[in-house]
C-alpha cells in the first residue's frame, strides 16, 4: 500500500464525513459513506487504509472451533498481517447475528498499529471494545462466536461494506457519525478541498450564529459574502 503523506492524513483528521461526502458528491460519487454502522468509542477521526476481510455464509463442516487453530484461517491470518496504518475492514453481508470479531482481536489489531476496524456486522465484547483507543464501528453488539454464521474466505480482496464498494488501499475515514470511503487516487485532492470547505462552512456557522440569514450565503452567491469571507478568514488566520 502507498503510505498516505503525514500532510493528506493530518488533512483528512480534521474534516467531517458529512463534509467528504459533499467533496466525493462534486465529483460523481454518490454511494461512498457506509450505512448502518455507528462508532462505540467516540473520539478523533479514524484515519487510515483498508486491509479487507470477506466473509460468506457459514457451512457446518467448515466452521468448528477446531477451525481457529488453523494458521490459514483469513480472520485470524487477516488480524496478525494487518499492516501498520490500516484500518481493518470487514465484509459481513450486513449481518449482525453473530459477531464479525471480538475485543481479543481489536485488541491485538491496535497493538499492531491499526487505525481501526470497522464492519457491517456486529462486534462481540463491545463494552470492553468500547474501551479502546482505537476507533470501531459496528452495526450492533452480536455476542454468538463468527463461526455460527460467517466463514471467512479472503484478505485483502475487494468487498462490500455497508453497501459501498471497498477495495484495499482505499482511504477509510471516520468520525462519531459514520465512515467514508474515499478512492485512494482522489485521497489528496479530496483532503485538499474538504479542509477548504470546513473553512468555509466554520465562518458560515459563525455568521448564522450571528443572526445571518442563508440565502446569498451558503451558497455564497452575494458577492459580499465572499468580501465578508476574505475579511474573516485573514482576521482568524485560517
Amino acid at each position: 500500500m502507498t503510505e498516505l503523506s503525514q500532510a493528506t492524513r493530518d488533512k483528512l483528521m480534521g474534516v467531517s464525513t458529512a463534509t467528504l461526502t459533499t467533496a466525493l458528491f462534486k465529483r460523481g460519487f454518490r454511494n461512498i459513506y457506509l450505512q448502518g454502522i455507528h462508532r462505540l468509542n467516540p473520539g478523533a477521526n479514524m484515519v487510515g487504509y483498508a486491509y479487507t476481510l470477506r466473509y460468506i455464509p457459514a457451512r457446518e463442516d467448515l466452521d468448528g472451533l477446531e477451525s481457529f487453530a488453523d494458521r490459514e484461517n483469513p480472520q485470524r491470518k487477516g488480524v496478525e498481517e494487518c499492516p501498520p496504518g490500516a484500518v481493518f475492514v470487514i465484509d459481513s453481508r450486513q449481518d449482525a447475528s453473530a459477531a464479525s470479531a471480538g475485543c481479543i482481536l481489536a485488541t491485538r489489531l491496535q497493538t499492531l498499529g491499526c487505525q481501526g476496524i470497522v464492519t457491517d456486522g456486529g462486534f462481540r465484547d463491545t463494552p470492553e471494545i468500547s474501551g479502546l483507543a482505537m476507533p470501531a464501528y459496528h452495526n450492533r453488539p452480536s455476542a454468538p462466536t463468527n463461526l455460527t454464521k460467517h466463514h471467512a474466505v479472503a484478505i485483502n480482496d475487494p468487498i462490500a461494506c455497508g453497501g459501498v464498494s471497498v477495495f484495499p488501499g482505499d482511504v477509510i475515514v471516520g468520525d462519531d457519525e459514520g465512515v467514508v470511503c474515499i478512492p485512494a487516487h482522489l485521497a489528496d485532492r479530496v483532503a485538499d478541498e474538504a479542509i477548504e470547505m470546513t473553512v468555509f462552512e466554520d465562518f458560515v456557522m459563525e455568521m448564522v450564529q450571528n443572526g445571518a440569514s442563508t440565502f446569498g450565503l451558503y451558497p455564497p452567491t452575494d458577492p459580499q459574502s465572499k468580501d465578508k469571507f476574505a475579511a474573516w478568514r485573514q482576521a482568524n488566520r485560517r
